[in-house]
């Protein structure tokens, strides 16, 4: 299966970056081409479902199509896990301290339709995801 892996250093310690990672809506800030999430009522936590909707039109899939998420992995300030049913795309997020206030995030992304542009989805999102933390570190 195809896969895309990508790794930054974000400006921010480990438990700030959790705090907004454990918010399900977030999701949508730092994931490309997510327009909304919406969990079910146990939020983050393995087993839980929760509902997305794409933004944009692709090849396979049409502007607002909708698709489940299920959480596989939840280790606190370590590691969050997901996949995305109908396109059989999996994701894990792996963090670690890096130092005083900062964090080092790993994603690695899997799927059998990550090909062509999807094949950068782990840089870009780990991209907005750093863009986000820098926002904050300078607040």
């Amino acid at each position: 299966m195809p896969r895309s892996r990508a790794e930054l250093e974000l400006a921010a310690p480990p438990g700030d970056v959790w705090r907004f990672l454990a918010e399900p809506r977030h999701l949508a800030d730092w994931w490309p081409n997510l327009a909304t999430v919406e969990p079910d009522r146990r939020g983050l936590a393995v087993g839980a479902r929760w509902r997305v909707r794409s933004r944009e039109p692709t090849l396979f899939r049409r502007a607002y199509a909708e698709d489940t998420l299920l959480v596989t992995v939840v280790e606190p300030e370590r590691r969050f896990a997901f996949e995305l049913a109908r396109t059989r795309l999996r994701a894990e997020l792996a963090l670690a301290p890096a130092g005083e206030g900062r964090t080092r995030a790993a994603l690695e992304v899997s799927g059998p339709l990550l090909v062509g542009f999807s094949r950068s989805l782990a840089k870009d999102a780990l991209a907005r995801l750093y863009a986000l933390c820098q926002t904050a570190a300078s607040l």
